[in-house]
């Protein structure tokens, strides 16, 4: 059998020559190091959860925007299915309709009604002072009047928040 040796730690031996003092003075340059050390790391830290938080909220207005931009690609489609469903209903209210017909009159409340709540605006054109971010004029009109004010909306347009979807066609006066 092997004898056990005994393991001892080893220690920095210190010089005869050095006095307590020094001893200490290099154990507060040490410390003085150790703290250096730390601010810097704390400081590098706070940078990194500084950025992560930054992309974070990027990512979370990224997701937002993209969300918007898909939404209004859709609504954009349904547009032409919704101006079926208004003319329908102006037609309903002319004429005296089935059960059935009653029963398609709901259905097209109900659609723009969820329209209306996901944020589909329709842009008020006629009686109102033309405006070319939001209306699109196709007629002149010579009549008597204000001027560059709608006197008749062609077709609808419409909007979600301040993002025009669609220009409303208008007749204006001149």
């Amino acid at each position: 059998m092997k004898a056990d040796k005994k393991q001892t730690k080893k220690v920095k031996p210190t010089p005869k020559d050095e006095t307590p003092e020094e001893i200490v003075a290099d154990c507060n340059l040490d410390s003085a190091v150790l703290e250096l050390r730390i601010s810097e790391l704390t400081e590098a830290l706070q940078r990194e959860r500084a950025d992560a938080q930054n992309v974070q909220r990027r990512a979370e207005e990224d997701k937002l925007k993209w969300a918007g931009f898909y939404k209004a690609q859709v609504i954009k489609e349904v547009l032409p299915t919704l101006d079926a469903a208004e003319k329908a209903l102006e037609l309903a209210e002319e004429v005296e309709l089935s059960k059935e017909g009653e029963g398609m009159v709901a259905v097209l409340v109900k659609l723009k009604q969820a329209m209306e709540k996901i944020g589909l605006e329709r842009i008020k054109a006629e009686g109102e002072k033309f405006d070319e971010d939001l209306h699109e004029a196709i007629s002149v009109d010579e009549s008597d009047g204000e001027k560059e004010v709608i006197t008749k909306e062609m077709q609808a347009g419409y909007r979600i928040g301040d993002e025009v979807l669609r220009h409303s066609m208008v007749a204006v006066r001149r």
